[in-house]
C-alpha cells in the first residue's frame, strides 16, 4: 500500500479562508487544471509522516515551515494511496515557488529522459474554488479543515 504525507496550508485573507494548492509538473498534467491540483505532498515509507510532509513541502516549494500542525484523518485517493495530512496556518508567495525536478522517459517509448518540475505552479484558493481544483480524493481534507475552523479548533 502506498502512502503519502502532505501539508494543507490555510490562511484567512480578507475574512475568507484560503488554502494553498500546487499543480503537478510534467507532460501528463500540462493541460489539466480542474481536479488536478493537490496539497504539497509526496510518498514516504520508513519515515515519520509529519517529517515526510514537511520535507515534501520544502522539496515542492523551496519554503520551510515550522507549524503548529493539526493532524487530519488520513484519506484514500482513487489510486488507493493513503494520504496523511496536517493543517497548518501559514502564508507564502505562490509566484516564488521553486520545485525540485524529476526525470522520466518522454515521450513514452522514445528512450529519451526528460527533466520536469514536481510542481509547475501554486496558488491560494477559496474553499469553493479549491473544491473544483483539488484531486477528488483530497476533497475530504477540505471538509475536515472547514469543520475544525467552524468548531474553533485551529491555531
Amino acid at each position: 500500500m502506498k502512502t503519502s504525507a502532505g501539508l494543507l496550508l490555510y490562511r484567512i485573507h480578507q475574512n475568507e479562508m484560503q488554502v494553498f494548492l500546487v499543480h503537478p509538473g510534467g507532460p501528463f498534467w500540462k493541460n489539466k487544471d480542474l481536479g488536478a491540483w493537490s496539497i504539497p505532498k509526496g510518498e514516504f515509507t520508513d519515515e515519520d509522516p509529519l517529517k515526510a510532509a514537511c520535507r515534501e513541502y520544502e522539496e515542492e516549494t523551496s519554503f520551510s515551515i515550522a507549524g503548529p500542525f493539526v493532524a487530519l484523518v488520513p484519506v484514500k485517493q482513487s489510486d488507493k494511496k493513503t494520504v496523511y495530512a496536517w493543517a497548518v496556518p501559514a502564508d507564502c508567495n505562490p509566484s516564488s515557488v521553486r520545485s525540485n525536478n524529476y526525470q522520466m522517459e518522454w515521450p513514452t517509448g522514445s528512450g529519451k529522459l526528460g527533466s520536469f518540475p514536481e510542481v509547475d505552479r501554486a496558488g491560494w484558493f477559496s474553499i469553493p474554488m479549491a473544491r473544483i481544483k483539488i484531486l477528488k480524493g483530497q476533497d475530504p481534507l477540505l471538509d475536515q479543515l472547514e469543520e475544525l475552523y467552524k468548531s474553533d479548533q485551529l491555531p
